[in-house]
């Protein structure tokens, strides 16, 4: 027996030595490892040796065993460097003192609308916040006084996940986790909590010019004593003419949104139509651009502020479709397409 297993070695290696590529690396492995390889079948002449004999055998086979499948190992890792070293030696040489290529890209149209936005807001003091896409259920309807069965889920009908989370319907879903953070600041030391929290939204949602199922929104809200409506629509105005640099033609109509009491829709004047009516305005002549209102006494409670006390505005600015009224983009889902040939015509290089 003991002859067989030096034997068997002997073989082993000089096989080894002559193998060229992987796929002979394998079909040496298969045929002294795999279930009809050499070593099973010199595992299987160990039926008739004593149990000493067994014993002494059975380490030197299982040592065998060990050192080959340690040196296919070793071979395998070996062959990878080699090929590796290969690719890179056959690479084309690569001259420093070239010229630089200096064509760049440019910015995503609702990357600058965003930025836009969020410098306006900061130089009105509000905080920019970031957030989750992936938010739980209490999170995106609960906190927001949109309980289990709301008919208001209806129209976020939206992408669950099997642990029970989402992919946040609104970004909305931070305004809780928003209110906590703040809270100490405005109930000890009088500080207004005025933050703004860009992020992607997603619905199951039928395409067409207009709607998306992946789109970009801005929440804001602003909370201290004696807010009004009025703030509401200060800080609105102000923003939409910092990004359009003109006056916007905007209307407040009645909305119902469950964290938001009154609550609004405000639309502006379709500035690819010229307010006449078109495919992206669903030719009505106005765009929806942001849901608002007052924040709900609820939603207040749920994160923790006081609404006998204090009060508060919201609002959830469309990004996406506010950049499809700056840079005159007819059809919402160019933005999702990924053409970059369609989309640089909007923005310059940067």
């Amino acid at each position: 027996m003991n002859e067989k297993i030096a034997a068997l070695q002997q073989s082993f290696e000089a096989e080894l030595a002559q193998v060229s590529d992987m796929a002979e690396l394998e079909s040496l492995r298969v045929g002294y490892l795999g279930k009809k390889g050499k070593m099973t079948e010199l595992l299987k002449g160990m039926g008739n040796l004593s149990v000493e004999e067994r014993k002494t055998i059975g380490a030197e086979t299982n040592e065998l065993k060990n050192q080959i499948t340690v040196a296919l190992a070793e071979k395998l890792e070996a062959m990878k460097a080699a090929e590796l070293q290969k690719e890179i030696d056959e690479l084309p040489e690569f001259d420093v003192s070239m010229p630089a290529n200096m064509a760049r890209g440019s910015y995503h149209p609702i990357t600058l609308v965003q930025r836009q936005c969020e410098q306006v807001f900061r130089t009105m003091g509000f905080h920019l916040e970031d957030y989750a896409e992936i938010v739980t259920d209490y999170e995106c309807f609960e906190s927001l006084n949109i309980p289990k069965f709301h008919p208001a889920r209806d129209m976020q009908d939206t992408y669950y996940l099997d642990n029970g989370q989402l992919l946040k319907t609104q970004t909305s879903a931070a305004q809780n986790a928003i209110y906590r953070k703040y809270r100490d600041d405005l109930v000890n030391n009088g500080v207004p909590i005025k933050a703004v929290f860009p992020g992607r939204c997603f619905r199951n949602e039928a395409t067409d010019a207009c709607h998306e199922n992946t789109f970009f929104q801005m929440e804001g809200m602003m909370v201290d004593k004696n807010i009004s409506i009025s703030n509401l629509i200060y800080f609105m105005k102000t923003m939409l003419s910092e990004v359009f640099r003109k006056d916007i033609k905007v209307r407040l109509r009645p909305g119902f949104f469950p964290f938001v009491e009154p609550g609004f829709e405000l639309d502006i004047s379709c500035l690819i139509c010229g307010g006449e009516g078109c495919p992206s305005c669903k030719h009505s002549g106005w765009l929806e651009l942001c849901p608002c209102g007052m924040i709900h006494p609820e939603v207040l409670k749920a994160g923790g502020i006081d609404p006998e006390e204090y009060t508060g505005f919201a609002f959830g600015l469309g990004l996406t479709r506010l950049a499809m009224m700056q840079y005159g983009i007819k059809d919402i889902r160019d933005l999702n397409s990924g053409n970059l040939t369609r989309l640089s015509q909007f923005t310059d290089d940067e």
